[in-house]
C-alpha cells in the first residue's frame, strides 16, 4: 500500500511535514521537551553535534553523550502536538518516504519526555523527580485510534473515573509507560506515580480566574485517589498521548518530569533552572 500524498505530507525537501526532519536526522533514542529553549539544555551536554534544525515549534538538536546518539526535540504544548510528534517520528524510522510504504521491518524508538508538572500530593516537595507509572487522559487523541487497552489499564481508568464523577461529555483513557524505561529511570531520587494528562491549563486542572469551572474539586479528589498501581502524584499536558500512540506503534515510551508547584500546598518554584539541568543530566545517563 502506498500513502498518498494527502495522508503522508512531506514537505519540498522529502521531509515529514511539521518537524521538518529527514530518517538520518534523528537517533533512535529520543528526548522529548516542551519548550524549546529546553533543546539547547539538554545538547549543551553533548560531546559532539551533528544535526541542528528548527521548523515551527518543533526545535531538533542530534549528537553523542558518552557514546550514545540522541536526538533532542520539542514538541510543543499539548497532546495534539504529540499526535504530530509521534506520527511523524515513526514515519521516519518506518515508512520509505521516498515510495510511500511501508519498511518491512520495524525500528522501535526509545522515548523519553523530560517536562514540568504540578504536583498533587502535599508531602511531595517542589523540584522532585515526578516519573510516570501510568498516564490517565483527559484529552481525546487516543479516541480517534484502534488501540487495544489491556484489562488493567481499563480497570484503572474505570476506578479514577468513578472516583472523579468528571462533568458530563469527558471521556478518559489510561495507558501505562514502558516498565522497561520505567525500571531504568526509576529511583531513590524519583517520586512514581499516575500522571493526569489535561487538555488545557486552567479549568481541566481546577484552575478559575475570570470564568468559572466546572472543576471546582478536581484536584482534592486527585490528591485523595488510591488504587493498588498506586496513587495520582501530579497534573502535565502531553502523555497520555504519547504512551498510547507510543506503545501502539511499538515503542517504549515513558514521562519524567520536575515538579515546579505543588497544587495542595499552593506553593509554586520561584527558580528551577538548576534542578532542570540536574534532571537532564539523570535522564542522559538512563537513556
Amino acid at each position: 500500500m502506498q500513502y498518498p500524498e494527502t495522508e503522508l505530507v512531506l514537505n519540498k525537501f522529502g521531509q515529514v511535514y511539521h518537524l521538518g526532519l529527514s530518517p538520518e536526522n534523528i537517533s533512535d533514542k529520543i528526548i522529548l521537551v516542551g519548550d524549546q529553549d529546553r533543546v539547547d539544555l539538554v545538547a549543551s551536554f553533548f560531546d559532539t553535534l551533528e544535526h541542528s534544525s528548527q521548523h515551527r515549534e518543533f526545535v531538533s538538536k542530534t549528537g553523542v553523550y558518552k557514546g550514545k546518539r540522541i536526538t533532542a526535540l520539542s514538541t510543543g504544548i499539548g497532546t495534539d502536538n504529540i499526535d504530530i510528534t509521534i506520527s511523524e517520528l515513526d514515519a521516519l524510522v518506518n515508512i520509505d518516504l521516498n515510495e510511500r510504504c511501508d519498511k518491512k521491518s520495524i525500528t522501535k524508538l526509545t522515548m523519553v519526555r523530560i517536562g514540568t508538572c504540578g504536583i498533587l500530593q502535599p508531602e511531595v516537595p517542589i523540584h522532585s523527580y515526578i516519573l510516570s507509572s501510568h498516564a490517565y487522559g483527559l484529552d481525546n487523541v487516543a479516541h480517534f485510534y484502534e488501540i487495544d487497552k489491556s484489562k488493567s489499564e481499563l480497570e484503572l481508568n474505570h476506578q479514577i473515573s468513578e472516583h472523579l464523577n468528571l462533568p458530563d461529555g469527558i471521556n478518559t483513557y489510561t495507558v501505562s509507560a514502558s516498565q522497561q524505561l520505567v525500571h531504568s529511570l526509576e529511583s531513590d531520587k524519583t517520586v512514581k506515580g499516575i500522571t493526569v494528562t489535561s487538555s488545557g491549563f486552567y479549568g481541566p486542572q481546577g484552575r478559575s480566574l475570570r470564568l468559572k469551572t466546572k472543576t471546582e474539586t478536581l484536584n482534592e479528589r486527585l490528591t485523595s485517589f488510591r488504587h493498588e498501581e498506586g496513587r495520582i502524584t501530579n497534573f502535565e499536558m502531553e502523555s497520555s498521548a504519547l504512551f498510547a500512540l507510543g506503545k501502539a506503534l511499538g515503542h517504549e515510551c515513558a514521562t519524567i518530569c520536575l515538579g515546579i508547584a505543588n497544587r495542595p500546598n499552593k506553593d509554586f518554584s520561584k527558580d528551577y533552572s538548576k534542578d532542570m539541568l540536574k534532571l537532564i543530566e539523570y535522564v542522559l545517563e538512563r537513556i
